[in-house]
């Protein structure tokens, strides 16, 4: 009787549930909370985004949409992963969607649109299921769900950057971006999108800074550094480190890492200096300048020979990135074509069978 009470107090007790957890996590749960932490940013986007659709929506309704989201952007993870590219993990952006980041740049043209259509292609797929799953229980919540995942594949084939259609038309034809920019001002008044507002603002700025602005005399681009160095151990005359003309061309090196960072290294061989900087952008050095130095009085008391490096560099631009074989651009054409083409006839079909009415 005594056992029974004291188990019954314990149910009762919430500070025991509390504690049970807190030993459970300190000790068997380190493995669960490291694989949380490395999906928390992505899982807590999502939960999000489905709060900030259910308030305007059914809780169904927004979990389903997110879900169909989810799966299209997973389409570019699976294409990424096949191509050998490490791509991020998605993260959800109310009202907006959700976007992957690449953490290295995709090689050509063909690279980048194969990532791209991966996700149109697998969304549609995801709501092809949805669709299905809507004749099998009947239900017209499934096929609400399915018109607006078809909705939303077509969408992004738009030939539009940063769309996906934007980034396949790489391994079709530019000539397409002329048509997004065209079609897209036109759908614009249409449909009289917010977002499609942005994004076409965005593709037409980023239009006239690659093929206007580039063609003018562009400012010289660098980065800087600043590095401290220990001297005392060099047996070096007094006045030629307190003096402030050190100003000297620095001997470099350019390389790209397997990550995909462009970094440049640089020496001075005089104080032992070694150091590196990371280029924003694939680039030409043009020279590693010194361009001031100084000895600096520490917090310690002691003293650090400062040096301040300027990078000069030009925008590498790969010519032959959008150098497609023929043959593959038919490929994509016709699979990009298709797959917009069977997505308005899923659409249609939804419609005309009466299937897209709200939900309530």
């Amino acid at each position: 009787m005594a056992q029974s009470k004291q188990r019954e107090g314990k149910s009762r007790n919430p500070w025991w549930f509390i504690g049970a957890a807190l030993l459970f996590l300190a000790t068997k749960g380190k493995t669960v909370l490291l694989l949380l932490g490395k999906f928390a940013g992505p899982l807590i986007s999502m939960g999000i985004t489905i709060g900030a659709y259910a308030l305007i929506s059914p809780i169904w309704f927004a979990i389903g949409f997110v879900m169909l989201i989810l799966v299209h952007e997973l389409g570019h993870v699976l294409a990424a992963k096949r191509k050998g590219l490490p791509v991020s993990a998605p993260l959800f952006i109310p009202f907006v969607g959700a976007l992957i980041t690449m953490k290295r740049h995709p090689k050509d043209a063909v690279t980048e649109a194969y990532i791209a259509y991966g996700g149109p292609l697998i969304g549609t797929i995801g709501a092809l299921a949805v669709y299905a799953a809507g004749y099998l229980f009947d239900n017209p919540l499934l096929f609400v769900l399915a018109n607006v995942g078809f909705l939303i594949n077509l969408f992004n084939l738009l030939p539009i950057h940063p769309l996906d259609g934007g980034r396949i038309a790489t391994a079709v034809s530019r000539w397409l971006w002329v048509v997004g920019l065209i079609g897209g001002a036109v759908l614009i008044v249409y449909w009289q999108s917010f977002l499609l507002i942005l994004i076409w603002l965005y593709f037409a700025w980023t239009m006239y800074q690659t093929y206007i602005k580039s063609s003018k005399k562009s400012k010289p681009l660098y980065v800087g550094g600043v590095y401290e160095v220990d001297v005392r151990h060099l047996q070096l005359p007094d006045w030629y480190l307190s003096g402030q003309e050190h100003k000297r061309d620095l001997p470099f090196t350019s390389y790209c890492k397997l990550t995909g960072e462009h970094m440049v290294q640089f020496e001075w061989d005089v104080i032992n200096f070694r150091g590196e900087l990371e280029l924003p952008v694939p680039a030409t050095v043009r020279q590693v300048r010194l361009e001031k130095s100084r000895m600096v009085q520490k917090e310690d008391g002691g003293e650090k020979f400062q040096i301040l490096v300027r990078v000069d560099y030009d925008k590498y631009e790969n010519d032959r990135y959008y150098e497609v074989p023929a043959t593959t651009r038919w490929k994509f054409g016709l699979a990009y074509g298709g797959l917009a083409l069977f997505l308005m006839f899923m659409m249609w079909n939804i419609h005309e069978m009466g299937l897209s009415q709200g939900i309530r």
